[in-house]
């Protein structure tokens, strides 16, 4: 079984792990402090809530069984052999721990807070179906094969591809509205800065192990750092230099307006959002 040779970038490894987590699960409470003061979801889009709570889902059901499961333990040293350490850590087991519950709660303000004319769309939930349906086939075939790793790997394929597909509609959302009023720049900042400590997490771990197997060994958490890193400087250009003005007042369907309010009162609106 493999080990640590330098107990000093062991040590390293578990502070930006926990950083990571740190800046990872800090990132989710500036939209929900945001819907609670405003007690609006207005500009917060639908879609990418609950594509992030099945991406998240699949996050953790993967984090979890290799974290625990000596026999997908088993199953990943087969495949990438005995000497190779377990790209899991417990902060990754605790982030998407935590991710589950904030993006389950940030969907309940959904559910009681002012909504306007937004909803989920229709070609998310057929996304949904289709991912669930693949999932349901998957475990199927898992358990007749007792391929445990291998079924785990499709949730972490699904988690990519929700992290791919979960921003492109708040993307656009922002796009159409030229604003970026209701979604928390404040959540897309810790986001990036946990992307980043997480690389160095991964990247310590393969220079102590002389091996750079726990890159594509855990292929989904290499993904979802490159591509929350992607997004969130796209939405930091949006929020920063496409669409820096406060000054537009935005319907409630979503639509950009032409009226304009006063900047306090914007400000006062967005609770936290950070300018």
């Amino acid at each position: 079984m493999a080990s640590w040779h330098s107990v000093h970038l062991e040590i390293l490894y578990n502070v930006l792990g926990w950083v990571a987590f740190v800046s990872w699960s800090i990132s989710f409470y500036p939209q929900v402090i945001l819907n609670f003061r405003r007690k609006s979801v207005v500009g917060l889009n639908f879609d990418f809530v609950v594509l992030n709570l099945t991406k998240h889902t699949s996050y953790l059901i993967y984090n979890a069984s290799l974290f625990f499961s000596s026999a997908v333990q088993k199953q990943y040293h087969e495949k990438f052999g005995p000497n190779e350490m377990i790209p899991v850590a417990a902060n990754d087991v605790a982030f998407s721990s935590h991710a589950v519950l904030l993006t389950a709660i940030t969907l309940f303000q959904i559910a009681i807070y002012d909504r306007g004319n937004q909803k989920v769309s229709k070609i998310s939930i057929g996304i949904l179906l289709a991912v669930w349906l693949s999932a349901a086939v998957c475990v199927f075939v898992g358990i007749h094969r007792h391929s445990w790793f291998w079924l785990i790997s499709c949730f972490s394929t699904i988690q990519i591809t929700m992290t791919i597909i979960k921003y492109i509609p708040q993307a656009i959302l922002n796009f159409h509205r030229k604003s970026t009023s209701g979604f928390s720049i404040g959540n897309i900042l810790l986001d990036l800065f946990g992307g980043f400590t997480n690389y160095g997490q991964m990247a310590v771990q393969s220079i102590d192990q002389k091996s750079w197997v726990n890159f594509y060994g855990n292929i989904g958490k290499t993904m979802i750092s490159l591509i929350s890193v992607f997004f969130d400087i796209l939405f930091i250009v949006q929020h920063y230099v496409l669409y820096p003005s406060k000054k537009r007042a935005v319907p409630s369907d979503g639509s950009s307006g032409e009226s304009v309010v006063p900047q306090t009162q914007e400000k006062k609106a967005d609770g936290l959002d950070i300018v």
